[in-house]
């Protein structure tokens, strides 16, 4: 397997002049891009930074944040992206738990920065407006360079991710280069992606989707186009001028694409490839995603920050809520609910745990400097993901939440995102998350689905409660439907959100309330017990 820097190499030889990046007025093809990777590497020599250290980021989508990725990659240094939302208090634990010897930020992360003991104990860089005491990011790459040759092989460690600890600690994700160029390699082929596609560069680079998009364009000449936060209307605008021609986003980012009001006027026929990933896509997303682009390839994409790559089905819309089979690189199975071990199998259309073969080579190795993680995840050989599932008779895997997800009444299990999918589909519904509590009789979960009504319909509870009780069976019905105003002091409140543009709550929840829609449905899944249903 080759080095991400000898891979990168491969591609200016191929194509040097194919374009690389682009960012506002920054264009840049893969040699000139080279030659910036190269410049800025010296700049890390000068500051003292040596393989195997960790370099923490606290940036946006921007071109000097795919260009730090890649130094990184060359000079064999880990790069550790943060959220560019993280607090004072974030930064502290990731900057001291990676034992990072660098931060380098820009001014949307610039308060958080300065207030954090940790960033002061480090030499900083700054983009863009520099304090007297941190350095600039222009004075690592003003220095010309010859071209850097790769100083590591493909055994390198090359990204730390950090996954979200809602109710715990985040937890260090290391990746070797060749997991991390072998998950690109089956993102090229799982998406059919073809020789100078462009993407935009919309999921952040402390993603595993961010950073998957960057890998593949480099694997086939094509161009990343940066969209340093997400905002609809600029999406819009960039997928239009530089002629997109695939998207690989988490559903949130497609709603709110395609309910932009500047959505019907905007030439998207460019974009022939869709796919998704980071949370399952509701029915009625899917249709009108088909009906808008009519693209080629449609494809969900189920993995994790771990292993890239769990299962991939290319034609999402023809079984909805269908993640597919296993990827090229990968073993998938679901085992018995509390299993101890991964031979533990669940009968066809049994739900229980989904579970990777951690041979496959886009698998990580363990989670950093947390044996008490490795220890809950990592099991004889595969690594259990905690999302829970079923395989249909068709040998197709359904995803249905997470194992602390499920709601329990009366001894059902019921799953929250089947009912939110079918709430999708009624027409005066845009979407929802949900959320737990308990219930007071039966030792029932309550499980409450919040669905925001599209503008102008009110979204009568009776319609709601009828279209759930039509499609499911009754256990999962819920019991009752009622509005609620969720203005704040005046204003919309959203939901709150991951930086990747998924919802943040005490569960995950797979769609979102944009603050844009004028009120709220509240449906409370207080899901009865029907024996025999």
């Amino acid at each position: 397997m080759l080095d991400l820097g000898t891979s990168f190499l491969a591609s200016v030889a191929r194509d040097p002049e194919a374009l690389a990046i682009v960012d506002g007025d920054v264009r840049l093809t893969y040699g000139a891009w080279y030659e910036k990777i190269s410049a800025l590497v010296a700049g890390f020599d000068g500051l003292g930074l040596r393989r195997g250290d960790h370099l923490v980021t606290v940036l946006q989508n921007r071109w000097e944040a795919a260009t730090i990725h890649w130094a990184c990659q060359f000079a064999g240094i880990i790069i550790t992206p943060l959220n560019w939302r993280s607090t004072a208090e974030d930064l502290d634990f990731c900057l001291d738990d990676a034992e990072a010897k660098a931060i380098l930020y820009e001014e949307v992360s610039a308060a958080a920065v300065r207030s954090s003991k940790q960033a002061h104990a480090r030499p900083r860089i700054a983009l863009g407006n520099t304090r007297s005491q941190d350095l600039s990011f222009d004075s690592l790459t003003g220095a010309g360079a010859g071209g850097v040759r790769p100083r590591v092989d493909a055994e390198a460690w090359s990204v730390m991710l950090y996954t979200s600890g809602t109710t715990a600690r985040p937890k260090g994700v290391p990746r070797r280069q060749r997991a991390e160029r072998a998950a690109a390699l089956a993102h090229v082929a799982q998406n059919l992606y073809a020789a100078h596609e462009r993407t935009l560069g919309a999921m952040p680079l402390y993603h595993t989707m961010g950073v998957r998009s960057l890998l593949a364009m480099s694997l086939v000449g094509g161009a990343f186009v940066c969209l340093p936060r997400f905002e609809a209307a600029h999406a819009l605008e960039l997928i239009a001028a530089e002629r997109i021609t695939n998207l690989y986003l988490v559903p949130t980012l497609y709603h709110d694409l395609l309910h932009h009001p500047r959505f019907e006027a905007t030439d998207v026929s460019s974009v022939r490839k869709l796919g998704f990933a980071g949370a399952p896509m509701t029915e009625g997303l899917l249709n009108s995603l088909m009906a808008a682009f009519k693209p080629e390839r449609f494809v969900n994409h189920y993995g994790s920050s771990e292993i890239y790559t769990f299962t991939i089905d290319q034609n999402a819309p023809a079984k909805p809520g269908s993640a597919g089979r296993a990827g090229i690189n990968q073993m998938i199975r679901v085992v018995r609910l509390g299993a101890a071990s991964p031979d533990h199998i669940a009968a066809p259309g049994e739900e229980g745990e989904i579970i990777a073969l951690l041979q496959g080579d886009e698998s990580f190795e363990g989670y950093w400097r947390r044996p008490d993680a490795d220890a809950k995840a990592l099991r004889d050989g595969w690594y259990f993901t905690g999302d829970t599932g079923y395989f249909d008779r068709d040998g197709d895997l359904f995803v249905t939440g997470r194992v602390d997800d499920m709601i329990i009444s009366g001894g059902e299990n019921i799953s929250p995102v089947e009912i939110e999918s079918c709430l999708s589909l009624h027409p005066a519904v845009f979407g929802g998350g949900r959320s737990r509590a308990r219930g007071r009789a039966l030792g029932q979960d309550r499980g409450r689905l919040r669905q925001a009504p599209r503008r102008g319909r009110a979204g009568r509870a009776r319609q709601i409660l009828s279209r759930v009780r039509a499609r499911q069976f009754q256990a999962a019905a819920p019991l009752h439907v009622r509005q609620c105003d969720p203005k704040v002091s005046g204003r919309q409140a959203p939901a709150p959100q991951a930086g990747c543009g998924r919802v943040r709550a005490g569960i995950r929840c797979h769609s979102v309330h944009r603050k844009s829609h004028p009120a709220l449905v509240r449906s409370e899944a207080a899901c009865r017990s029907m024996s025999g249903s």
